[in-house]
């Protein structure tokens, strides 16, 4: 399994690679952004070389940890990212999950703590590459009533004028996409787009998301054709508009 570990600090980069390496893992420091994106890039270029989990810290010089995050999911949707930064607030986090992160642990940590938690994502990514594929696969471009989605650009067009999406709501309309047709619980999408950010999150949260989508592509947010909901359920996503 091979780790990158994005940090500034020599000295604590120094001590995750001796401590990772005790563990069994390969690691490749980086100490800013372009560093990190060129070799995430060129290990995901050769599927023997891949990287497996991302460590990241938010603060680093001349690129972002979050401009990082988001970056990489541009490559790579599954590969765990694990955010290990001095911020606490809120916010903070929040928006680190928006960028595609997956976990979030402040400074100072506890090593025990990193370590099973960075055994946990390994596991679960391994699961998820090994699971069937079980939905529709979507096109790089999707069309449905009058919108045009496209996944490469985070943008959507409606009626010829396009708009940008932040990285959940793409992650969730794709979803609603692969389930053409599905009642979908709240569970059900909070466990599977959210992952291990359901723990911060509300099914409140995905209620709030679906009134965003629904202002991008519904002709009549208030009475929407695409973004159903299924009262005592979930949601549905219909691609048509159903007659009457």
């Amino acid at each position: 399994m091979k780790l990158l570990v994005v940090e500034d600090e020599k000295a604590l980069a120094q001590g995750l690679k001796f401590n990772f390496e005790q563990e069994g893992y390969s690691v490749f420091t980086a100490e800013d952004g372009p560093t990190a994106i060129r070799h995430f890039e060129e290990c995901y270029e050769s599927d023997e070389e891949s990287v497996d989990l991302v460590v990241l810290d938010l603060m680093l010089p001349g690129m972002s940890g979050y401009e990082i995050a988001k970056e990489i999911r541009r490559i790579d949707e599954v590969v765990p990212i694990l955010v290990l930064s001095a911020r606490e607030l809120s916010e903070d986090k929040a928006y680190a999950f928006d960028c595609g992160t997956d976990q979030y642990m402040t400074k100072p940590f506890a090593l025990p703590e990193l370590l099973s938690r960075v055994k946990n994502l390994l596991k679960r990514k391994s699961l998820v590459r090994k699971a069937p594929v079980s939905t529709r696969k979507v096109p790089k471009e999707y069309q449905f009533g009058n919108v045009t989605v496209d996944f490469e650009a985070f943008e959507i067009e409606v009626d010829g004028e396009r708009k940008s999406l932040t990285n959940l709501e793409l992650r969730l309309l794709q979803y609603f996409i692969e389930h053409e047709g599905m009642v979908l619980t709240r569970a059900q999408i909070l466990d599977d787009v959210w992952g291990e950010q359901s723990a911060f999150v509300t099914t409140r949260t995905i209620d709030n998301f679906v009134l965003r989508l629904r202002k991008l592509v519904e002709s009549n947010p208030a009475e929407p054709v695409h973004i159903v909901s299924v009262r005592g359920a979930g949601y549905r996503f219909m691609p048509e508009e159903m007659s009457e």
